[in-house]
């Protein structure tokens, strides 16, 4: 039962870290700039883990190192729902744009925030290279393909586009959320994260070593938590009840955001932010 606490601390750290990422971009435009300077602090703190715990096969450092893989992983949310790293494209689709176009409306949208997670992997790998200690890479990559997973079910469509979640200063990802019964890639990633979530259970329920064990046990948490996202998107719950705690409570925090209509540049943060 040693792989028990490890999966727990993995859930949590996941359910909290998504929740302040809620609680942060839905508060006024004013404050994302001191935000982004916590988390940039954060992620420097991360990676100088990761780089320090490279050749620590010590149980502490396998959390330490799966923390700051998930804290990296954080930082490139943030960025892009602040809208401080996002992509060329400012402006909404227009009504009817389908197909090969639309998708690269899609990409362009987000161009600059997915360049910035391969950079952060590439880093990442870089200060872990051939060490015994890798735990936090896996894990930065781990979350990479959930996000990457869900982003295209969301963009074919699903039942539960999750709306709600988008920032009011982020309208113009809405065009890109298409609202199905069922999207032909969907069982096959649903198939996929299962496959693999049983896969890093077996590793870690086998594991002799407690440290491999807890790093397994860390990562099968996320492979399950994969898993639950995907059906989050298709099954009718209410998946807001988990972050409600993040949400706005405060009329005044949407009223001070200065919202732009979503066909404008919703990344022209400069003016918004300047004092």
């Amino acid at each position: 039962m040693d792989y028990f606490l490890p999966i727990l601390y993995a859930l949590f750290l996941w359910w909290f870290a998504t929740g302040v990422i809620f609680y942060l971009d839905q508060l006024p435009v004013r404050t994302f700039r001191w935000s982004m300077a916590g988390a940039t602090f954060l992620l420097l703190c991360a990676l100088l883990n990761i780089w320090l715990g490279a050749a620590d096969t010590s149980t502490i450092a396998v959390y330490a190192s799966f923390t700051a893989g998930v804290a990296a992983w954080g930082w490139q949310e943030l960025s892009l729902y602040t809208g401080f790293i996002t992509g060329p494209r400012k402006t909404s689709c227009a009504p009817g744009c389908k197909g090969w176009s639309h998708f690269g409306h899609a990409i362009a949208v987000n161009l600059w925030h997915e360049i910035a997670i391969v950079v952060g992997a590439v880093l990442i790998a870089l200060l872990c290279w051939q060490s015994a200690n890798q735990w936090g890479l896996w894990a930065y990559l781990l979350l990479w393909g959930m996000h990457l997973s869900a982003r295209l079910n969301v963009f074919l469509g699903v039942r539960n586009v999750s709306a709600e979640f988008v920032p009011k200063h982020m309208e113009v990802l809405k065009s890109f959320l298409t609202h199905k019964p069922m999207n032909l890639l969907f069982p096959i990633s649903v198939t996929a994260a299962t496959t693999g979530a049983v896969l890093l259970l077996m590793l870690a329920v086998t594991s002799s070593d407690p440290a491999t064990q807890t790093g397994y046990s860390l990562l099968a948490a996320l492979a399950c938590l994969a898993v639950l996202e995907h059906w989050f998107l298709m099954l009718p719950l209410p998946v807001d009840k988990l972050w409600r705690w993040s949400l706005p409570h405060r009329s005044g925090a949407a009223k001070s955001r200065n919202v732009e209509p979503p066909h404008l540049n919703y990344t022209a943060l400069s003016k918004r932010l300047a004092p």
